[in-house]
């Protein structure tokens, strides 16, 4: 029984003398270390297995104290070895945290933690590469070149993290301190290169950097037959779209797809030279690829001025002219309607002039609904690839710009005061003058755009029955 209780203080004093260095750690105080390393100077020896934050070294490392961690590793060095609950190291947590003086401390006491995995599967080095820690990068590199070819439990090297990460810096620190180009172009578990990956978030910063600064290969497929420039023809459209496609394009890059041919090897043809048969005399369809290519950037173009105008739509209805009242207010009967009752959030135009708050919310609104009709049919997922539907979408945005100038005008006339209401309604008269001259010339050279498309698709089909008509008579008359 004496020796239970003797061991329970034990284990009472060890575990109160280790929350100290925790604290002390965490604090970076090195005078309260001195003290506890004379009460006990065997406290660094003592097991933390049980401590849900690790060693005080791993404590230190988080805190970022670097002179707590070189008095810690000169009276422990075996400390830098030792890892946490989660299986980092110390050197883990200090790549993370990106604290460089930190790091040389360690990797000068142990140098081959730069090689030691976590439970999750990643370096030190793959740390520092996801938080973007290029000089810590540098030293790690420096100190274990192998290093920069680990890949992590999911095949990614230390590229790919940066890349995912979109971690310029650290990616050119990589770059530079492997001077591998076979490296560089390694693939993950689907096959992708950082090239692939980089054009997959339209990384414009890093694909002008792969291209121009390594010898990386464009045309390269993953697991699904693409090159880089089929992921970008795959993916959603984007702004950055033409100017990536331009420099993979300089750089030599073509776009394949993959036909089953009853093997599983992957058949590659530019679609540049569409698969026809053999001794075909079947052209390419030049005519559907423009059509194509000109339909993808009006979506484009309508998507990002839709989004545009609901943005400030939107923005009008929370800040209309003149604001909104900030007390609330009761009127009296007996002053004949003179003053008008409101109360706290409500428009001052709405209180003020009722009528010209009523115009402004309604094209306001249109506005508002008639761009988010847009963006609506844009990312629908509908077959609106003709052009037909693409007028469509090109009208509902002229209502909408018209709407948000009318809607501009009303809000300019009444913040205006009286005496410039002359100059004003000039302006005003001139400005809508102009604008219903450009709306007109726009809609008159739509409409004829229109006409003539119909003209040559119902004139072509009409032809083609006038053609059979003759063949089918002379089939009927052999028959009879």
């Amino acid at each position: 029984m004496m020796q239970l209780v003797s061991l329970s203080r034990v284990e009472k004093h060890a575990s109160s003398a280790m929350n100290k260095l925790h604290e002390a750690a965490m604090k970076g105080d090195l005078a309260a270390l001195q003290d506890l390393l004379l009460q006990d100077p065997q406290i660094l020896h003592m097991p933390t297995s049980s401590s849900p934050d690790g060693t005080p070294l791993h404590v230190s490392c988080l805190s970022g104290h670097a002179s707590f961690t070189k008095h810690l590793l000169t009276h422990k060095p075996e400390l830098a070895k030792e890892p946490d609950s989660r299986g980092s190291l110390p050197l883990h947590v200090a790549c993370a945290k990106g604290d460089v003086e930190i790091v040389r401390a360690l990797l000068a006491v142990d140098p081959d933690g730069c090689l030691r995995y976590d439970r999750e599967g990643r370096t030190p080095l793959h740390l520092a590469a996801i938080k973007g820690r290029a000089e810590v990068i540098a030293e790690l590199i420096r100190a274990k070149p192998e290093s920069a070819r680990l890949v992590t439990s999911q095949g990614e090297s230390a590229f790919h993290l940066c890349v995912k990460s979109n971690r310029v810096e650290a990616l050119k620190v990589v770059v530079d301190c492997g001077r591998n180009d076979e490296f560089v172009g390694c693939r993950d578990k689907d096959g992708n290169t950082i090239l692939h990956l980089a054009v997959a978030r339209k990384q414009l910063e890093i694909i002008k950097y792969l291209l121009s600064s390594t010898n990386i290969a464009v045309d390269v497929q993953n697991v699904k037959g693409f090159t880089a420039l089929d992921v970008l023809s795959q993916g959603p459209r984007d702004l950055r779209d033409m100017e990536i496609k331009q420099l993979l394009q300089r750089a030599g890059a073509s776009i394949m797809y993959q036909t089953s041919l009853g093997r599983d090897t992957i058949q590659a043809i530019p679609i540049a030279q569409p698969y026809i048969k053999q001794n075909s005399d079947i052209k390419p369809p030049v005519k559907a690829r423009k059509q194509t290519d000109w339909l993808g950037r009006k979506r484009s173009a309508l998507i990002v001025v839709a989004s545009l105008i609901a943005t400030v739509a939107f923005q009008a209805t929370l800040s209309p002219p003149g604001g909104f009242w900030q007390e609330d207010f009761t009127a009296d009967p007996a002053k004949n309607g003179t003053e008008k009752s409101h109360h706290v959030g409500m428009a001052v135009m709405a209180t003020a002039l009722p009528k010209a708050y009523g115009q402004f919310m309604i094209f306001n609104t249109l506005a508002f609904l008639s761009s988010l009709s847009i963006i609506l049919l844009v990312v629908s997922g509908l077959p609106i690839k003709r052009r037909r539907w693409m007028w469509t979408q090109m009208v509902t945005m002229w209502i909408a710009i018209t709407a948000l100038t009318i809607t501009y005008f009303i809000a300019w006339i009444h913040m205006t005061p009286e005496d410039n209401r002359g100059v004003l309604n000039t302006v005003t008269r001139v400005s809508v003058l102009l604008w219903l001259c450009l709306m007109g010339i726009i809609f008159l050279g739509n409409v004829v755009r229109m006409v003539r498309w119909f003209s040559r698709k119902y004139g072509r089909s009409k032809g083609k029955e006038r053609e059979a008509s003759p063949a089918v008579e002379e089939n009927e008359h052999h028959e009879l």
